[in-house]
């Protein structure tokens, strides 16, 4: 980057200006014969260049230069090019890596820095442990404050991609309850019609039914129209359900995925919206089987009783890397708002042998499908 060509760059320079102007401002002389004068600028500009991508290869680099020099001349530099050079580095050990890795850094170069200032007054400027530990601390400081600033952004982003899946998934499912409630009011229309056309019921009465129900009719297409994507075609046949799974079971073992489904009691007895909903759900938790669990097989079970239907779909998949936030771009929230809808319960997560395991109940209360499933 151009911040870290600019320090090495720096460093270098100052190095470079007090091994060969005798007379600059960059403190006393670096001394030593050409070849080392010659050599430390190239090596402290190296090291300071990977200050950012190998904070630690950098610490070495510099005290690799430092002790080249002592053990060449026989005594420590006394040159302020190399204060700015320890400080640089030892801010970028801090807020380049992590805080063991300082740390241990820091610890293993505190006695040479102890050492250095006993033999030649710590590199003419008193030089000690405590102003590197200084810049090292402002490091780990930006690095945290960095780290906290990216962790907000990524949740940040989290969160509007769960809302937009939730968003999402509202919108299917209204689309999805605006083709039953405008099947069945067609039906009620269609009834009322034929029966007031064969004049065996009143016909004031039957024609009051007919014209509610095509006003209903009407305003729910009106309402919820606005809901359906552009190149989606809107049709009054019912949305897949329970019947229907089967036929997806053999599509997923197509996709090389053996399924067991096992379904219990009665489906066709089922309101029309918890008939969609199981089927949306088994749908989805499936493709994420094929998605994330890797070779695998999996298990569907659906109950239905009086009171709610189960649904149970579990995998034997290794390492699945899925969690409630991440499957199948926020398809478990999908599936929570399906089932909130009904007042029920999802529980989804890694299985202790292995796998991964979906677990939902819908509760069949009269009338809350369709009560509380339109928006």
């Amino acid at each position: 980057m151009i911040t870290d060509a600019g320090i090495a760059l720096a460093g270098a320079g100052l190095v470079a200006l007090a091994a060969w102007d005798q007379a600059g401002p960059a403190g006393v002389a670096i001394a030593g014969p050409p070849w080392l004068r010659a050599l430390l600028p190239v090596l402290i500009g190296a090291a300071l260049a990977l200050r950012r991508r190998e904070p630690l290869l950098m610490w070495l680099g510099i005290w690799a230069a430092i002790a080249l020099q002592n053990l060449v001349t026989g005594h420590p530099t006394q040159s302020l090019a190399f204060i700015f050079v320890l400080f640089a580095g030892s801010y970028a050990l801090g807020a380049h890596t992590s805080l063991r890795r300082g740390a241990a850094c820091l610890a293993i170069t505190a006695p040479v820095v102890a050492l250095i200032s006993r033999l030649g007054g710590g590199l003419g400027l008193g030089l000690s442990a405590i102003p590197l530990l200084a810049f090292w601390l402002a490091g780990v400081l930006v690095r945290v404050r960095r780290q906290a600033a990216s962790l907000a952004a990524r949740n940040a982003a989290l969160q509007r991609q769960a809302e937009q899946a939730t968003a999402a998934e509202r919108t299917r499912i209204a689309r999805e309850l605006h083709d039953i409630v405008a099947h069945h009011l067609s039906v009620v229309v269609l009834q009322a019609a034929g029966a007031r056309a064969s004049g065996k019921a009143p016909g004031a009465a039957l024609e009051k039914i007919e014209h509610s129900g095509r006003q209903a009719l009407a305003e729910t297409r009106r309402l919820l129209d606005v809901l359906h994507e552009p190149a989606e075609e809107t049709g009054l046949a019912p949305q897949p359900g329970v019947g229907e799974l089967e036929v997806l079971a053999d599509s997923v073992r197509g996709a090389g995925l053996p399924v067991n489904l096992v379904i219990s009691g009665e489906p066709a007895a089922l309101p029309a919206a918890v008939d969609v909903s199981v089927y949306r759900i088994v749908q989805e938790a499936l493709t994420n089987v094929l998605k994330h669990a890797g070779p695998a097989r999996a298990d569907v079970t659906i109950g239905c009783t009086d009171e709610a239907v189960t649904i149970e779909i579990t995998d034997n998949g290794a390492g699945d890397p899925r969690d409630g936030n991440q499957a199948s771009g926020h398809g478990l929230a999908g599936m929570r708002e399906r089932v909130a809808i009904f007042g029920g319960e999802l529980r989804a997560g890694p299985r202790p042998g292995g796998g991964f395991a979906v677990r939902a109940r819908l509760p069949l209360a009269d009338g809350l499908p369709l009560a509380e499933g339109l928006p």
